[in-house]
């Protein structure tokens, strides 16, 4: 459950913590006192877009951070399929900050997370009922969805949904292979070309390497030559200087004939060596450097052409025969294309057939569904003073689709005799609210989600009927911790934890405050719920009876 909420910057709010318990946990206060942005709050933890505009005038950061108590097993599954730890007391902290100049930043248990990590991980821990549930009661296109929801066993729909991808992508390559002739032909005959260019070519992996380097070599032997034979001129000599080598024998020999410099001869001896070496060194790369005029022009040739490939196939040797690879086996697909449609045709009219059984089995296990909660919801609605509504869940038979074949649609009548009519089209704003806490009630049941939040839950409604929605708002905070913004003191009265939520001036400046109240402070708040601008006497006792009775 969402145990601590701090807020810092957000709007009208410098900065407020709010500690829920669990329970029913109530938040009230004057229209535009700053209700929505305790929401609005709550929705940039759970990962929702946010606006810069959300920052408090003249600061530079909003700071928002939630901490979550007994996660659940679900939860704990969701952090680590993103790389998150659990804590080991069931606890997570997330953190989120929004900037003015730069990017906002998000923490999961103080390591960094993305937005879209805090949008799964919220996704677990929280859920939102407010405006765009409405919306999205009322869509047809969704309204299956509650109905899969109340599957004890999941195995029909996933059945159907791997058949369904396996028939789609089937149907993609028999679509590819029934392309127009023409382009077939077209095709074929650009893989033969490349084919044939790359296979002529006979490109070896390395080579443009060792014949660049064989270039520069190539281009560097005039020079290296001739260093080469100054060398060789130094050490050998000619008639009229004796070289290096001839000096140092002659050194040599001189100094071997005492016992006193025969270490220093030895030394001479052994420079004598190491230059016989160096000249088998020279001799040795003077066949190396030594080349056919026409090769430097064939290398050059050589690198132009695996130039031009590079351009053409891949900027390396290995990309270029993976593409000659790839190129072969897309000619052999088109070539033996004809073998290939005759089996993905029969593949086609088996998995369509398969896909057939499958979704109608998806859809008998929804039909059966939907009785079921048919009579949930005319329960939970008979509780909240709405006995003689009819709902009734219509099935009708469409196109194949990633969701089955079923069109499913919510009727309600909310006169007797009369026949029932899309939810859409005849449902009050009272009436949508009382549907959707009930169909909410009843998905609870299966839900492993700790919060629920109802965001004004009350609109259009009043009286009797709020006081039901409150006691269903009580009853269902029993197994999940609810958390809920009303203008109803009815609801309000049922709290096990009541906040007030109100507007201050400070040093000119607006400030909204969240503020736990006790008995006292919650009558009064009731009673101006109740009455407006005056509280009176009598409108206290009967904030204090509601109170009590509760």
């Amino acid at each position: 459950m969402l145990k601590t909420l701090e807020i810092e910057n957000i709007a009208v709010i410098e900065k407020t913590t709010v500690d829920f318990s669990s329970g029913l946990n109530v938040l009230t206060g004057e229209t535009g006192a700053g209700k929505s942005i305790v929401v609005d709050s709550i929705n940039a933890i759970l990962g929702e877009r946010t606006s810069r505009e959300l920052v408090r005038h003249g600061a530079e950061n909003a700071y928002v951070s939630a901490y979550f108590e007994d996660i659940s097993d679900n939860v704990k599954n969701v952090l680590n399929q993103l790389g998150f730890d659990a804590e080991e007391d069931n606890s997570l902290l997330i953190t989120r900050k929004i900037s003015v100049s730069s990017k906002s930043s998000c923490r999961v248990n103080g390591k960094n997370a993305t937005v879209s990590m805090l949008k799964t991980i919220g996704a677990a821990l929280v859920n939102i009922h407010g405006q765009h549930d409405s919306q999205e009661l009322l869509n047809p296109d969704c309204q299956y969805k509650y109905i899969d929801m109340l599957f004890d066993d999941d195995t029909a729909l996933k059945e159907y949904k791997a058949s369904f991808k396996e028939l789609i992508a089937v149907r993609r390559k028999l679509k590819t292979l029934t392309g127009d002739e023409t382009d077939k032909e077209r095709m074929l005959e650009l893989l033969d070309y490349q084919i044939k260019e790359l296979e002529d070519a006979d490109i070896q992996i390395g080579e443009r390497e060792k014949l660049s380097s064989r270039r520069d070599l190539i281009n560097r032997s005039e020079a290296i030559a001739a260093a080469m034979n100054k060398t060789l001129s130094a050490i050998n000599g000619d008639d009229e200087i004796s070289g290096v080598q001839s000096v140092l024998n002659d050194c040599c020999n001189s100094l071997s004939a005492f016992d006193e410099t025969k270490d220093i001869s030895e030394i001479f001896a052994d420079v004598n060596d190491r230059i016989e070496t160096a000249k088998d060194g020279i001799e040795k790369l003077f066949s190396v450097i030594d080349y056919d005029p026409g090769e430097l022009e064939q290398i050059e040739e050589r690198l132009d052409l695996l130039y031009r490939f590079s351009n053409k196939y891949g900027s390396s040797e290995e990309e270029m025969l993976d593409f000659l690879a790839k190129a072969k086996e897309q000619r052999d697909s088109i070539v033996y294309s004809d073998r290939e449609l005759e089996q993905l045709n029969a593949d086609y009219d088996r998995l369509f057939e398969q896909t057939v059984d499958l979704a109608q089995k998806l859809s008998d296990k929804r039909k059966t569904t939907a009785k079921q909660f048919e009579k949930s919801v005319k329960a939970e609605l008979a509780f909240l003073d709405m006995p003689k509504l009819e709902f009734v869940v219509d099935f009708r038979k469409g196109n194949l689709s990633s969701t089955g074949f079923d069109k499913v649609e919510f009727l309600i009548s909310t006169n007797p005799g009369e026949p029932p009519k899309p939810l859409a089209k005849i449902a009050s704003g009272g009436e949508l609210s009382r549907i959707m806490l009930a169909i909410k009630n009843i998905l609870s049941y299966n839900d492993t989600i700790g919060t629920l939040i109802f965001d004004e839950i009350d609109t259009g409604v009043s009286g009797r009927a709020s006081q039901k929605i409150g006691l269903k708002l009580k009853a269902v905070s029993k197994n999940t911790q609810v958390i809920c913004v009303t203008h109803s003191a009815q609801i309000a009265s049922n709290a096990d934890k009541h906040f007030l939520i109100q507007k201050d001036i400070d040093s000119d400046r607006t400030i909204t405050k969240v503020t736990p109240l006790d008995f006292e402070g919650r009558k009064k708040e009731l009673a101006r719920i109740m009455g407006g601008l005056e509280i009176t006497d009598t409108l206290l006792r009967s904030a204090e009876e509601l109170l009590k009775s509760n």
